[in-house]
């Protein structure tokens, strides 16, 4: 018996069942993506590279996952494709709801880059597979249905990409300030469900649509330029996404909302030039897209303005999203027709993925810094020079003069870290100036060349570095300034020297944070801290703590970068550690894991400076840590709390768990010290049992009572970041 079509008046309700499928597999794609990341940061912390390498993994999978669909449609009939596809969709649901295997512990030895994905394999990758496959699955079979405009299906990729947005952006902003992560994985399971029944409606519709619609035209195929330009025009975007959260995350801190933003900004894009009716126009896309160019250049080239504040964050993701809209609006020009549909997606998938393989494995084996940035800029370069390749001599002449005028004085400025920074807002406004004049008058050519001058001399480095490298946990930067030796991790300063006591004859003096008039130094010197026998440290830093140890004591440093522990104990570069603890050993880990594990230790002062950046490394601030953190103090210990931070309070959560476990908590804020530029400001909590405890502690400065505010306590399931930004 012959099927027969959907009649003429459900036709209509054909591309609504298709945009609804495609949105709700959108939505759970890219909702399971922050999801599952904040489910494992408490087993592998909270390092921006977590997030670059999470992308790595959800880029990779999503080429399977086009690969797949490629190959489906390609050499199976629908019936099949739809079999095929539910079945995967069930052995999926065997692994949900999303968690970690139990067990799974952080190997300090091991690559972590590769434990991570891992993790990631086991844990999500069955069900983002299945999803990754439904945007361009959708589309092909939509292209066999009996609904409008079905020979140009990308109108749904649209459809598609504004799930994902919505879902990025409720994540953060809805689900996570109300619900814990346990409860938002069961409610995601829930919805994957959901969308079995949505896949079988969708295929029904395209088998149906099949039996009575001519075979489509085949076109010839794309040559081999196209798939080249189509990699290019999706690594752009991809890599520079990563960059920018990379340099975001590493200042503002590793949580679901610093990730969202620029993948958000980056879905959007997909959603405002993936369709026939642009919202704006192809010259003012253009424009903000050289505007953007510049600034890139600008901010990558001059260091003292690579320093992230929250206007500069709304730049950088303003600037981020221009480029992203001009590589996307170029891939949509340049698609192919819907027989060639698959293989355009899995194209992007690849570029996409290049772009995360490139941020998260190949720019920290090479470069020292976030090099990343400047290299993705240059390939931009090639978007903006598209059709304009031969560039008349006098025009290359004219460009090379004007960037060598603005580049030479540019290098020269950065060798004054003293100088005014409006010079160098000044230059960015100059260099913008000349890029735009060559565009007014048709001459796009003189801004490929200008950039490029601007692009190489943000290689040149014009400060005294010692050292500079970079790990999966950040950049590290030592470089000697006003007779101090500096360390810096992002755009921090996390330790300092000065360059008179390197000579290892004197007990160096601790400076900044870790200042003798400070509220750290005011615990470890006083009388009740200068007996205590067993101290711990979560933190090594350049080791400034170390100069406080005394006779009798044992000292043990928690670090997660193995790195950072070479630095330190290098005599070379700093000498706390070898001067005044060398015997002191380093555990090498995540310090939450390690001290999980050391069931035998028992601190009388256990000190937690495991604060990157300005970044709040949440799994160390829960009710889980401060149990773990009283767990292995002795009877009448103190745990101590460094939690110095530009955007976040972070005394706000500690007094809540602090109330709800029972234990008495203070807090000193140290200001800075005008006539002492080594004096850094502070915040401190300090927790005890009781408040005799903390007595012998506090005596010797400002302390207050650190009362608990009512709100909801922080746990491993749940944390709100934005209710403590400042």
């Amino acid at each position: 018996m012959t099927e027969q079509p959907f009649p003429r008046s459900r036709t209509g309700l054909v591309p609504v069942l298709f945009t609804l499928t495609i949105f709700l597999s959108a939505a759970l794609l890219f909702f399971v993506q922050p999801l599952f990341t904040k489910i494992v940061l408490p087993y592998v912390g909270g390092a921006p590279a977590v997030w670059t390498t999470a992308m790595l993994f959800f880029q990779t999978v999503l080429i399977l996952g086009y690969l797949y669909a490629h190959l489906s449609t390609r050499y199976l009939p629908v019936p099949a494709q739809i079999g095929l596809h539910l079945a995967l969709w069930a052995v999926a649901l065997t692994v949900l709801p999303l968690s970690v295997e139990a067990g799974w512990q952080f190997n300090p030895d091991q690559p972590i880059a590769l434990q991570t994905l891992i993790l990631f394999a086991f844990g999500v990758g069955m069900p983002f597979a299945v999803l990754s496959a439904n945007a361009p699955l959708i589309q092909s079979w939509y292209a066999k249905s009996d609904g409008p405009s079905a020979d140009d299906p990308y109108f749904l990729y649209g459809a598609s990409n504004l799930g994902s947005l919505i879902a990025l952006l409720a994540f953060p902003l809805i689900a996570e300030p109300l619900l814990g992560a346990r409860q938002i994985g069961i409610g995601w399971a829930g919805g994957f469900v959901v969308l079995g029944l949505f896949l079988g409606l969708s295929g029904l519709a395209a088998r149906k649509g099949t039996l009575h619609r001519p075979a489509p035209r085949i076109s010839a195929p794309p040559g081999w330029h196209h798939y080249g330009w189509w990699l290019i025009l999706a690594f752009v975007p991809s890599s520079l996404m990563l960059a920018v959260t990379s340099k975001i995350s590493t200042d503002l801190g590793s949580f679901p909302l610093i990730w969202v933003l620029p993948l958000a900004l980056y879905l959007l894009s997909f959603v405002l030039t993936f369709t026939n009716r642009p919202l704006f126009s192809d010259r003012v896309v253009h424009l903000v897209f050289v505007i953007s160019l510049a600034f890139f250049a600008t901010i990558f080239t001059f260091q003292l303005l690579a320093v992230v504040t929250l206007i500069l964050t709304l730049v950088l993701l303003l600037a981020f999203f221009f480029v992203a809209m001009k590589a996307h609006r170029t891939l949509y020009e340049t698609r192919p027709d819907h027989a060639n549909l698959t293989l355009f997606y899995v194209t992007m998938s690849v570029g996409g993925a290049l772009g995360g393989l490139f941020n998260s494995l190949i720019a920290p084996a090479i470069f020292a810094d976030l090099q990343e940035g400047r290299v993705t800029i240059l390939l931009a370069l090639l978007i903006l020079a598209a059709g304009a390749w031969a560039i008349p001599t006098r025009r290359l002449a004219i460009a090379l003069i004007g960037g060598a005028i603005v580049l030479v004085p540019v290098q020269l400025l950065q060798a004054f870290p003293d100088s005014d920074h409006r010079y160098f807002y000044a230059l960015h406004f100059v260099v913008l100036g000349l890029v735009l004049y060559g565009l007014r008058h048709n001459r796009a050519q003189q801004a490929v060349p200008l950039a490029i001058l601007l692009l190489v001399g943000a290689f040149i480095q014009t400060q005294s570095v010692v050292f500079q490298d970079r790990s999966f946990f950040g950049t590290h930067r030592i470089y000697d300034q006003a007779g101090l030796r500096i360390y810096s991790n992002g755009t921090t300063i996390h330790g300092a020297q000065l360059l008179a006591d390197l000579d290892g004859s004197d007990r160096p003096k601790p400076l900044y944070y870790y200042h003798p008039d400070g509220p750290m130094a005011q615990i470890l010197t006083a009388p009740v801290g200068s007996a205590a026998r067993e101290i711990g440290i979560v933190g090594l830093g350049v080791g400034s703590l170390a100069c406080y140890a005394g006779p009798g004591q044992n000292w043990a440093f928690y670090e997660i970068d193995v790195l950072v522990d070479k630095v330190a104990r290098d005599p070379a570069l700093f000498s706390f550690i070898p001067s005044c603890a060398p015997d002191a050993p380093t555990y090498i880990g995540d310090a939450r894991v390690v001290l999980d594990q050391q069931t035998d230790k028992a601190f009388d002062i256990l000190v937690i400076d495991a604060y990157s950046s300005d970044a709040v490394p949440v799994h160390l601030t829960t009710r889980e840590a401060i149990t773990l953190y009283r767990d292995r103090t002795t009877p009448g210990g103190v745990i101590v709390l460094h939690i110095s931070n530009r955007y976040f309070d972070i005394a706000r959560p500690l007094g809540r768990s602090a109330a709800d476990l029972g234990l008495v908590a203070m807090i000193q804020s140290d200001p800075t010290r005008p006539d002492d530029p080594t004096h850094n400001a502070s915040t401190v909590v300090v927790m005890a049992r009781t408040a005799d405890d903390l007595t012998g502690f506090t005596a010797s400065g400002p302390w207050q009572v650190l009362a608990d505010d009512g709100g909801r306590v922080w746990t491993d399931d749940y944390a709100n970041l934005l209710e403590i930004l400042n």
